[in-house]
């Protein structure tokens, strides 16, 4: 059972076994009590066995397993041996024993991560072996939109599971939209009350002619929040949340229509977007809207606390794909270019991001935002999410900015797996699980202090044709694995990847994952409740750019 992913830094095998019965323990030193409890459920559910509380690493009777901090080493970095003294792992921090707790689950068997044993007289064991680990990126993220599709609070601690089985540290939690409004603002009650519910929703592609005519929505209370942080946090994830502006705002506009482009259009009649696409509909840029996010963001600091992790402090605020015609066609909004002695619309939205990147770190926070912010200008603390290709990475790290890149060419996991006529609702390019295993984070262009500013990498989820966590779970994985992979381990160059290698360890990982209940993509394709016959999708046929 020693087909790992991802795949560790060093494996070495040894002649033998530890037996975990209903007398071993587990013994968890200072500053690991929080990975012990955790483990200890994790394993109770799955086995039955007890584990009690242990009295000293070395003293379990040869079955125990031991929890320690070795400050020698990096903080998410962890050392597993397995022999006749029992299991001990040495993190440089809780975070680095956590992860290799997670090693110790998948050295254990598929079975491990149910939530309840499936057979009472099974013998448990974890083979005679010594892991050293640690991972090449310290950002290894998953961004989950819940605004196109609202997924429940328990989806998401699922997720926060699911991530956590894979090493994955960051959760971008991608909470606003055109669509819905997915967080309490209790100083602005209407953003769910109105904003998270939508009529009717489209089904497919924008083109597509198919609708579902039932009400759609649903938000998170603020104590749904702080208990997906918390529970995050327990998993040694940070919960980094997104709020999009200007653009991508028909929703809080629909709520709250002063926040609109009223000289232009009739703020008053929108509803919360039912379809698909880049809407014209954007943020009036004002000191009123100003004040209005402000006082948003003033809850959605408290909701989101900076300590809470070590990407607590970032909080996202989109910037992307803001159209420009209503600010040209408005009066107030060209007074404000005036007012402010700006250039025109691109200047105008470089100075509404720039705002709230001094109202942030002003408060100890720092802001990141897609690729488009950049334009115009950042201040020094700012982060840059690279999605429209490597390019924007590139010139952020350039510029001294950290980066996170996630390339939409490689890593959007709404992108179609195959070219096959039964793929369902086939969106964009071919990503297939080998091309995920083959993204390199880091560009070629980049060396020395600028490839450092590449904090990691990240897979975004786009739920616009993903309507329930079964649809969610298809478009994630298996890609999610190979991308965690490329995450934590310090793989070749991607033309010299061993795919196939990973493909044979994958062939264990399936098990995993069926054991936890995903309904990922089989690597023969498509069940026949997976597809989706007759919903239009948006394939784009040959290979992305690579740019």
């Amino acid at each position: 059972m020693t087909e790992l992913i991802p795949a560790p830094r060093s494996v070495v095998a040894g002649q033998g076994e530890v037996r975990l019965t209903a007398h071993s323990r587990i013994h968890a030193e200072h500053g690991t009590e929080g990975v012990g409890h955790w483990l200890r459920t994790a394993l109770w559910q799955a086995t039955g066995l007890p584990l009690r509380e242990g009295r000293e690493p070395d003293d379990t009777d040869e079955d125990g397993i031991g929890l320690r901090l070795d400050p020698a080493r990096g903080p998410e970095e962890y050392r597993l041996v397995s022999d006749r003294h029992g299991v001990l792992i040495e993190g440089g921090g809780a975070a680095g024993v956590f992860r290799g707790a997670q090693t110790l689950r998948q050295l254990l068997g598929p079975d491990a991560f149910r939530r309840a044993p499936v057979r009472r007289d099974r013998t448990w064991t974890v083979p005679y072996v010594t892991v050293e680990d640690s991972p090449r990126f310290r950002w290894r993220g998953l961004m989950l939109d819940v605004a196109r599709h609202f997924m429940p609070k328990d989806g998401v601690l699922r997720y926060l599971d699911l991530m956590a089985a894979h090493k994955l540290n960051v959760l971008h939690l991608h909470l606003t939209d055109d669509q819905g409004w997915r967080v309490e603002i209790r100083r602005y009650p209407k953003l769910t009350e109105t904003g998270s519910w939508r009529a009717r929703t489209k089904i497919g592609h924008r083109a597509s002619p198919l609708w579902d005519d039932r009400p759609h929505g649903g938000h998170y209370t603020q104590d749904d929040i702080r208990e997906i942080v918390a529970y995050a946090a327990e998993r040694h994830i940070s919960v980094v949340p997104e709020i999009d502006v200007p653009g991508h705002s028909q929703a809080a506009i629909a709520a709250y229509p002063e926040l609109g482009n009223s000289d232009v259009v009739d703020t008053a009649s929108l509803t919360v977007w039912d379809t698909w696409g880049i809407n014209p509909n954007v943020l009036a840029p004002t000191d009123t809207t100003l004040r209005f996010y402000e006082g948003v963001l003033e809850e959605v600091l408290e909701l989101f606390p900076a300590d809470a992790g070590p990407f607590s402090p970032f909080v996202h605020i989109g910037g992307d794909e803001c159209l420009k015609e209503q600010w040209r066609a408005s009066d107030t909004a060209q007074k404000q270019i005036g007012n402010l002695g700006l250039a025109d619309e691109e200047a105008l939205q470089s100075w509404f991001i720039g705002h709230f990147d001094q109202w942030l770190a002003a408060r100890g926070r720092r802001l990141i935002g897609w690729d488009e912010i950049l334009e115009g200008g950042l201040a020094p603390g700012a982060a840059v999410s690279s999605w429209r290709g490597y390019s924007g990475g590139v010139a952020a790290a350039r510029a001294g900015h950290d980066v996170v890149m996630c390339p939409q060419q490689w890593v959007y996991l709404d992108y179609r797996q195959d070219a096959g006529p039964e793929e369902p609702v086939p969106i964009g390019y071919v990503r297939t699980l080998e091309d995920v295993y083959r993204f390199e984070p880091v560009p070629s262009e980049l060396a020395g202090e600028e490839a450092a500013r590449v904090l990691g990498t990240q897979a975004n989820v786009w739920t616009e044709v993903m309507e329930d966590q079964e649809r969610v779970d298809y478009q994630t994985f298996p890609r999610l694995a190979a991308l965690a992979e490329v995450a934590w381990s310090d793989l070749p160059a991607p033309a010299d990847r061993d795919f196939a290698g990973f493909e044979r360890r994958m062939s264990a990982h399936y098990r995993r994952l069926d054991a936890l209940g995903v309904a990922y993509r089989p690597p023969t394709g498509p069940l026949p409740w997976q597809r989706r016959p007759g919903v239009l999708g948006r394939p784009i046929d040959g290979p992305p750019p690579n740019c």
